[in-house]
């Protein structure tokens, strides 16, 4: 099976490399600096599972993809999506599958708009990375998970052939029969765990140490499972439990990597993780938002951010 990783970033890089190394047909579809780089350096990832150190990774550009490929595995921002869309389409064939393991749910609107949809999977992912100064990946703990399936459900041989590719390759890899449950329940915790930690500018522990800070993870995580619940996907006892001990664990040092961008002054998805949230919202609130509050809050720094960059 023929794979494009779109991207060899902190995502891409990690899951594609992992697969390279397990000697997957693994292509990333780069920029030129990026390009650049890689040959020069080799693709390098730093981690507490096991380091790689890939001479050479097999690489291409947007303008030369001669066919289609049978796996496009599309990790990118959500604000580079528009973009990232354009330069993988010459790699897309009537068979092609498209895995994209963005947060939320309107990139899927995005890409059943630009591609036949019964060509684009469910899926999600969990890991903590960065790429450093040098261009290497950096994994800042154990956790690499990827789930992914058929939107309509069940299993399907296509599942099951990606699956005999994606498994058993250096991460934890689950296909679900209902992926989009699944990622329904990440973007609850994820905006649950960006809006709270951006609002307070402080990691859980911090957060749960000042006067109300338990009350305000509290309110965001009933709004953000309200919204869930609106779009028939509310999550379950056993998801609502854990949710409850992660944010309760007033030891945790976690915060969301939307908090470590805008701490960086970088781009962030506002929109795409809290704006759309908030759109999809059905059942009439009682009271102030918490999260209508912390989007206004992630809006005001793009703006400030869109200022600087143009004085």
């Amino acid at each position: 099976m023929r794979i494009l990783v779109v991207g060899a970033g902190a995502t891409g890089g990690y899951f594609g490399a992992r697969l390279l190394a397990k000697g997957r047909d693994v292509t990333f579809l780069v920029r030129e600096r990026r390009a650049a780089m890689l040959r020069e350096r080799g693709l390098i990832v730093h981690s507490p599972v096991s380091e790689l150190n890939l001479a050479d990774p097999p690489l291409v550009l947007s303008k030369d993809i001669a066919q289609p490929f049978d796996l496009v595995i599309l990790s990118c921002k959500a604000y580079d999506l528009p973009g990232a869309i354009e330069s993988f389409a010459p790699a897309v064939g009537p068979d092609t599958a498209i895995l994209p393991l963005l947060n939320g749910m309107a990139h899927l609107d995005a890409l059943d708009a630009r591609f036949d949809p019964a060509n684009v999977l469910g899926g999600q992912c969990s890991i903590a990375a960065t790429v450093n100064s040098e261009g290497e990946i950096v994994q800042m703990s154990s956790m690499h998970t990827m789930v992914f399936g058929e939107r309509a459900g069940g299993r399907s041989l296509r599942v099951e052939a990606i699956e005999a590719q994606l498994g058993d390759a250096g991460f934890d890899l689950t296909v679900s029969e209902d992926v989009l449950q699944s990622m329904w329940d990440k973007w609850v915790f994820l905006a649950t765990l960006a809006t709270g930690t951006c609002l307070m500018r402080a990691p859980i522990r911090d957060i749960l140490a000042a006067p109300g800070g338990e009350e305000i993870l509290k309110r965001l995580f009933m709004e953000c499972e309200n919204v869930a619940a609106d779009n028939d996907h509310p999550p379950s006892e056993a998801t609502i439990a854990r949710a409850r001990s992660f944010f309760g664990d007033r030891e945790s040092p976690m915060t969301a990597s939307m908090l470590r961008d805008l701490e960086n002054g970088a781009a962030i998805e506002a929109d795409h993780i809290v704006g759309d949230l908030i759109a999809r919202r059905r059942s009439k609130l009682e009271g102030a938002s918490m999260l209508e509050l912390a989007y206004a809050h992630l809006k005001a720094y793009e703006s400030r951010r869109a200022h600087a960059s143009a004085a």
